[in-house]
């Protein structure tokens, strides 16, 4: 191969690779958490496999169904609250759910449809950006 025709290559390959590992290295910011999670589904990933969806409604309601997951067997499957920014964490507050405990989350990008969240109290998970609600 050509030297400057590698060199070429690898400056593209390492431009690639920069751009996606700043974006997965972004936190969301309070106006990011407004446009991109606010009125929209986001499926928390479960452990063992399968998705919890939670519903982040404009009018500052946040509700959610275990139903799917069986839930039931160990907890209220379905759950409503309200969630709130505070600055660059979303908040939220169940009313059964964690006995409702309220709890923030600091979220940073993966890529344009997923996120990592690290919860106030350190656990941490990943999450899909879901369609509008």
């Amino acid at each position: 191969m050509h030297s400057s025709l590698r060199t070429g290559l690898m400056t593209l390959v390492t431009l690639a690779l920069t751009s996606t590992a700043s974006l997965a290295n972004e936190r969301f910011t309070a106006n990011d958490i407004r446009e991109d999670i606010i009125g929209k589904r986001i499926y928390l990933a479960v452990p063992l496999g399968g998705e919890f969806p939670l519903n982040y409604r404009r009018n500052g309601q946040v509700d959610g169904s275990g139903e799917a997951l069986g839930l039931g067997r160990f907890a209220k499957p379905n759950d409503t609250g309200r969630w709130w920014i505070k600055g660059d964490r979303l908040c939220q507050q169940f009313t059964s759910w964690y006995k409702g405990a309220p709890m923030c989350f600091e979220l940073q990008k993966i890529n344009d449809k997923q996120l990592k969240w690290t919860r106030d109290n350190g656990e941490t998970g990943t999450a899909r950006i879901g369609s509008s609600i």
